[in-house]
């Protein structure tokens, strides 16, 4: 397998969940988001992703480890940016919306730095 364009896959993936996630938030969608577990990247990340991080090298492993508990930040942030704007708190959901694409940067800087990594 080539772990440059796997790790590029798990980026494009949760890419994908943010535009479903800013599109319920600009009215043009209504994706509810998804349990931290269960959208593609978690569904990596608790399951194949470790031994395939792992496989990538010492780096890669460090790397992977990293990205748990941001992933897990950027999914309660999601979900709370939705509930805060539909409270009618557009303060507490532009708050929810910023944590929410700082987390995001986070992780996709951290699966560029593993597709890196990858690469030797």
């Amino acid at each position: 397998m080539d772990g440059t364009a796997f790790f590029l896959l798990r980026l494009n993936d949760h890419i994908q969940y943010l535009r479903k996630i800013q599109a319920t938030l600009d009215g043009k969608g209504d994706f509810r988001g998804t349990d931290f577990h269960a959208c593609k990247l978690g569904t990596w990340l608790y399951g194949a992703g470790p031994a395939e991080a792992a496989a990538a090298g010492p780096e890669a492993a460090a790397l992977f480890d990293s990205l748990i508990e941001p992933h897990q930040r950027f999914h309660q942030a999601s979900h709370e940016a939705i509930a805060r704007q539909e409270a009618g708190d557009p303060a507490g959901s532009r708050a929810a919306v910023t944590e929410m694409m700082t987390l995001s940067a986070t992780l996709v800087d951290t699966l560029l730095a593993l597709d890196k990594a990858a690469k030797g």
